[in-house]
């Protein structure tokens, strides 16, 4: 009876692993087609050639594959002697950002160049599972560190501030609070006591708005998507094309690759926005689907944490699900106007090679830790 247990609870895990594989690779396949569609006409004005974003979706979405499996035959034991020095390497790309390495856009140094200003990295990027790893780590060699004010906490939450103040140099606020969002909540899961978790809340949620009261073009976010038709042609630009092309689409959507707002109104409508793209094209039952898609596998991936062998993968599994909830909360609350304007992107389907590799080798990692929890 014992056998035959183990036996249905391992068939289980497989048909587990394969949802979540069929959910990851669908959304990349979409994405890419999603890609296309958004950016046909900016890749015209910008390149000449129509199929720019979707050659270098393409070609990302084939190494992410490649990573995706190794990733997924990877011990995630390993991971933990990696941690620390991943984490140091993490920091150590930050600070390129203030070399002649960085590379500038729009006014905002995110990315370092390799050789070239095609090819580049974005450390705010890697940041996210250095931390994972580098949390995960310390809490599962002593686990009653997260007890522990001094020994636990305080190391915690100076790594956050760290992160935190050099992704916001560039500017990044997004990625910041994504990173501060992920260390948080894995501490939270490692039984960090509620009233520290107020504490560093109420702490996080005053520091947010200082920062954006100190800053003049904060502020125009802050009140401009609370009602970005005050000021359509400046602050409120970006918001406003975006309800406008939500609201275009209506319940079925206009069609796939008839949207109006992708022609040069929308700005990078294959990036933080094509949320805003598909809710044009495929209307309000193609966003419901698309959410749908992401609940089951933040469901999946949360699966998996709770199913982990050991507090170092659960550590990491829970990591990787906060990461992910995070960014499509964040982008599809901007889409939506529900937030001030970032420079979130829609995981697996905005296009950028960087993210596209982070969230592919993440679910990798997660279904490796799903294979050791089926033997």
């Amino acid at each position: 009876m014992a056998k035959k247990q183990r036996e249905n609870e391992k068939i289980k895990m497989k048909t587990g692993d394969f949802v979540l594989t069929i959910l990851m690779m669908g959304l990349v396949l979409f994405g890419i087609i999603m890609v296309f569609s958004a950016s046909y006409y900016v890749a015209i004005s910008d390149y000449s050639n129509p199929y720019y974003y979707l050659i270098r979706d393409g070609i990302w979405a084939f190494l992410g594959t490649i990573l995706f499996v190794f990733c997924k035959f990877f011990p995630y034991k390993y991971y933990k002697k990696m941690a620390f020095p991943l984490m140091v390497t993490s920091f150590i790309l930050l600070l390129l950002l203030f070399t002649p390495l960085g590379k500038d856009v729009n006014g905002a140094t995110r990315w370092i160049r390799l050789g070239s200003d095609s090819l580049t990295i974005m450390p705010g990027e890697i940041a996210k599972i250095c931390a994972i790893l580098f949390v995960a780590k310390f809490l599962s060699d002593k686990p009653k560190r997260i007890l522990s004010f001094t020994e636990g906490i305080l190391p915690l939450v100076v790594l956050c501030g760290a992160y935190f103040g050099l992704i916001l140099k560039q500017p990044n606020m997004s990625t910041a609070i994504t990173v501060a969002a992920i260390i948080v909540g894995m501490m939270f899961v490692a039984g960090l006591n509620l009233k520290y978790l107020f504490g560093i809340g109420i702490a996080g949620c005053t520091g947010i708005i200082a920062l954006i009261l100190a800053e003049p073009y904060r502020m125009k976010r802050m009140f401009s998507f609370i009602d970005p038709f005050q000021d359509p042609l400046g602050a409120g630009w970006q918001a406003a094309q975006s309800l406008l092309a939500l609201g275009s689409g209506g319940l079925f959507g206009v069609g796939l690759g008839k949207s109006i707002q992708k022609t040069l109104y929308l700005p990078e409508p294959q990036n933080d926005f094509i949320f805003a793209i598909i809710g044009e094209e495929l209307g309000y039952i193609g966003c419901l689907i698309l959410i749908a898609v992401y609940i089951v596998l933040i469901w999946r991936c949360a699966h998996i944490s709770l199913n982990a062998p050991d507090l170092f993968g659960m550590l990491i599994a829970s990591g990787i699900t906060i990461m992910l909830a995070v960014q499509v909360i964040l982008n599809i609350a901007v889409v939506t106007s529900s937030m001030p304007p970032t420079g979130i992107i829609l995981p697996f389907v905005s296009f950028g090679g960087n993210a596209l590799l982070l969230f592919m080798g993440s679910m990798g990692i997660l279904l490796n830790i799903s294979r050791h929890s089926a033997k």
